[in-house]
């Protein structure tokens, strides 16, 4: 029974009991042996060691171990591990600390690039140097580089001077690759030895007194590997706030920078060389440009170079995709513009101008030339306040129209408006001196994003920003005129068809209906608009729609319809007004057009409804097609046209339905006024219409509604004149006045109109005040369909000569017979048809009565 289980009588407890005891005595007894067996063991090993110390020569080793003995380990195994470990304590190890690595690699860089100034080899000159100053970066004590370095690029100067001299003098050309090194080097060597100056003009003028000087920077100590741990240096509270005050910013390299009026310009074209980079950090270089911005004294120039790559910088943010820029950041960029142009207006003799020299030289600052009133720094401020604006635009994309983030944001539109007012004003004053040539197209782009900020605002919000901007109120229309004509004068092309694009759906937009259909015509952009670009293009889809419905509530039916008829009669108004992607099927879209498409979308306070605009299409359709669909219908002869293809078939459709509940949308409530209309009925489509809920987004919504009344009941006539005009011999008009309960003079009116127009055989007799129908004008039933049937053949007939005469071309004789056999034959027949016999096989004759066959004979022998 184990030991380890115990059972429950007492037979078994008695048991386990004693068996303890055996184990127990046996265990003690174990280690009594094993404590002898270990004492023998190291007294024999010190005995054994002593004989060693004594004796000079080694021991043979002795037969192989046996059995278990082959896992224990021998006297003289165990010796000679004591002696090793006992050497190892004794030698302290040098150790190299990670400066200590870094000054070798630095050396055999530099003995590297040595090398390949002795055999000429530019090209591992070039990559060795690039290598050479990663390296001394994490070296470098404050602005002090090793001597080494400085002795190792101050030689390579003076040897790359010495090549060029060479270069100019000896015919013989480098290699391609030697050539390329050599450039490299040459370009950045001159740059990056600007940074150590000073210690470069020491070492030329004593190179041996620079090498031996104490100031160099201090090798690190070797430390004893028995040590390093031991040691834990004791630093006093003094020095620990001597290092504090010691500490400066470094970057992510570990190089100090030192932010001094004196750097800033080198601060700032080391950060215009990384932009683009990959690996660069934008948020930053942000930080560091804030930083420099901040840095006392710093002079005007200074200053608009700092805040210009400062906001260039925050716009990198925005760059990609379909990323947009962060708001904080917009909003910091719109600080820092606000900033430049307050800058630009005090300090007078500084101009930002596009055609300004770049200033080179980071060690001192430019100053005014002689002869000259200004000092020019080269920038646009035109490109930043755009680029500004483009950003809000895509920001507001982004958003949910439906939240308030996006009344929010749309707020910052406010102080934008501002800006550009500002930048107008200062590109006005630039313009006044001939001598900076300020170009034309940078006054006429700003004044473009002004127009664009409030061409499709009504005059009451323009009116609270022109007061938020320059503390005086105008009239919004004049205003619009003013910059729209200015641009028309003294620009062309986009903005020239821009600017009058904005003026006329602002004019359209308020009510404004015969001036801006005449500036529409006038300006013939239906013509050319097709050679704009997009923008431009649902610039015009938009105005195109807003002049149709001015022209709606104006009460100008035709009008409307026929201007909405391009837009809407397409089914793609989405599209087409920037105000949504239209999802197609079997279209292949590369993604590249769809980030493209998603680009151009309007923010959503730009967008004109689409239910609104396709309910008043639908109705002026409706007030349109009904009559005209009554008029072709008691009148077979008279040609049918159709005004709507899009109302039509929408019709087409609702009449096939078996059952029409009530109307749901605004669709449906066309369609069953439609259907009322036609029969008659014009309260009951007046109430249809009314009942249309979009009508209260436009404006003077009861005003809207009367004149809607009062077209369905002058339609409401016509249809019923056409419909029944065959069963009246005479109608008086004051009959017609109480049905449509119209004035009588109205009456009169709509119908001498349809008289003119020849729409109705009738004549007015005013005597009577009736309206007196010709009989015997209609067609009989008969008459109406051999007129439909001639004019089908026709029709049929002229399809198939244009099929004949595209399948036929340069074949006029393909039906003229090569073979005398089958020509005799057919021949023989023809002549026995059409006149006499002349001969057994007579040919056939261009021109003859063999063939005849109308207009199909007439195209084959053309």
């Amino acid at each position: 029974m184990s030991r380890f289980f115990r059972g429950g009588d007492d037979s078994s407890t008695d048991s386990s009991s004693e068996e303890e005891e055996v184990y127990s005595s046996e265990e003690e007894e174990k280690v009594k042996a094993e404590d002898e067996s270990s004492s023998e063991e190291e007294s024999d090993e010190e005995e054994e060691s002593e004989e060693e110390e004594e004796s000079d020569s080694d021991e043979e080793e002795g037969p192989k171990k046996k059995g278990a003995n082959r896992f224990l380990q021998s006297d003289d195994e165990s010796e000679e591990e004591e002696e090793e470990e006992q050497s190892e304590d004794e030698a302290t190890t040098k150790v190299k600390s990670a400066k200590d690595k870094r000054f070798d690699e630095l050396e055999s860089t530099i003995s590297q690039i040595q090398n390949g100034q002795k055999i000429n080899d530019w090209s591992l000159i070039a990559s060795e140097f690039d290598k050479l100053n990663r390296q001394v970066v994490k070296l470098q004590d404050g602005s002090k580089a090793p001597k080494s370095y400085i002795k190792a690029i101050a030689d390579l100067e003076d040897f790359m001077n010495e090549t060029l001299a060479k270069q100019k003098v000896t015919p013989k050309k480098m290699n391609a690759t030697n050539a390329r090194g050599l450039n490299a080097v040459k370009q950045r060597i001159r740059k990056n030895n600007k940074d150590y100056q000073t210690q470069i003009d020491a070492y030329r003028k004593d190179a041996d007194a620079f090498m031996e000087s104490d100031d160099e920077i201090p090798a690190p100590k070797t430390v004893s590997k028995a040590l390093r741990f031991a040691e834990a240096p004791v630093v006093s509270a003094e020095q620990q706030e001597e290092d504090d005050k010691g500490f400066s910013t470094v970057d992510s390299r570990g190089k100090v920078v030192q932010y001094t009026p004196e750097s800033i310009l080198k601060h700032l074209r080391t950060i215009i060389e990384s932009r683009g980079k990959k690996n660069t950090d934008r948020l930053e270089q942000i930080k560091v440009m804030e930083t420099l911005n901040k840095v006392v004294p710093i002079t005007p120039y200074q200053k608009i170079r700092v805040l210009q790559t400062l906001i260039s910088a925050r716009f990198d943010l925005g760059a990609g995709g379909a990323a947009q820029m962060p708001l904080d950041q917009w909003k910091a960029a719109e600080r820092d513009l606000a900033s430049l142009l307050e800058i630009l207006e005090k300090e007078k003799d500084h101009v930002v101008v596009e055609g300004a020299e770049e200033w080179d030289d980071d060690d001192k600052l430019p100053t005014i030339p002689e002869g000259e009133k200004y000092l020019k720094v080269p920038g646009s401020v035109v490109s930043l306040i755009e680029r500004l604006d483009d950003e809000l635009t895509r920001s507001l994309q982004a958003i949910d129209p439906h939240t308030s983030e996006y009344i929010d944001r749309l707020t910052d539109e406010g102080s934008l408006y501002n800006t550009i007012f500002r930048g107008l004003l200062y590109y006005e004053h630039l313009r006044k001196d001939a001598s900076l040539e300020v170009p034309q197209e940078s006054l006429n782009r700003i004044i473009q994003r002004r127009l664009d900020h409030v061409y499709y605002k009504p005059a009451q919000v323009v009116k609270i920003l022109e007061e938020n901007a320059w503390k005086q109120s105008g009239d919004a229309g004049k205003l619009i005129n003013i910059l729209s004509n200015y641009l028309f004068e003294n620009s062309e092309g986009i903005i020239r068809a821009r600017a009058m694009l904005c003026q006329i759906y602002f004019l359209a937009l308020h009510d404004e209906y015969y001036k801006s259909r005449d500036l529409m015509l006038t300006s013939h952009l239906q013509e050319t608009i097709a050679n704009f670009d997009i923008a431009t293009q649902i610039l015009y889809n938009r105005t195109l729609v807003q002049v149709g419905l001015c022209a709606f509530r104006k009460g100008l039916v035709y009008d409307a319809q026929n201007t909405l008829q391009e837009i809407c009669g397409s089914g793609r108004q989405k599209e087409l007004l920037a105000q949504g992607v239209m999802i197609q099927r079997y279209s292949q879209v590369t993604p590249e057009q769809e980030r493209l498409e998603k680009q151009r979308q309007l923010p959503f306070h730009m967008h004109i409804n689409l239910e609104l605009l396709e309910c008043v299409y639908l109705t002026c359709s409706m007030l349109l097609e009904i009559p005209l669909l009554a008029q072709t219908g008691s009148s077979p002869d008279v040609k049918k046209r159709i005004i709507s293809k899009t109302y039509r078939r929408m019709l087409e459709y609702h009449e096939r339905q078996i059952f029409t509940g009530p109307p749901e949308n605004t669709r449906d409530h066309v369609m069953q006024a439609s259907k009322a209309l036609a029969a008659g009925e014009w309260k009951k489509a007046t109430d249809f219409i009314h009942s249309i809920k979009i009508w209260d987004l436009m404006p003077n919504t009861e005003d809207i509604k009367t004149m809607l009344a009062k077209q369905i009941q002058e339609e409401g006539l016509r249809t019923y004149l056409f419909t029944y005009a065959p069963f009246y011999d005479t109608l008086a008009i004051a009959t017609l006045s109480s049905m449509f309960e119209l004035d009588s003079r109205k009456v009169s009116a709509v119908v001498s109109k349809m008289i003119s127009h020849e729409e109705l055989a009738a004549a007015l007799d005013q005597v009577t005040e009736t309206v007196i129908f010709r009989k015997g004008v209609e067609l009989s039933r008969l008459q109406s369909l051999a007129l439909t049937l001639s004019d089908k053949a026709s029709s049929l007939i002229e399809t198939n000569e244009r099929t004949l005469e595209q399948k036929t071309q340069g074949s006029a004789n393909a039906f003229s017979r090569k073979d005398n056999r089958g020509g005799g034959q057919r021949g023989g027949r023809g002549g026995a048809r059409g006149g006499a016999r002349t001969g057994g096989n007579p040919q056939r004759q261009a021109g003859g009565t063999q063939f005849t066959g109308g207009a199909l004979g007439n195209a084959v022998r053309g």
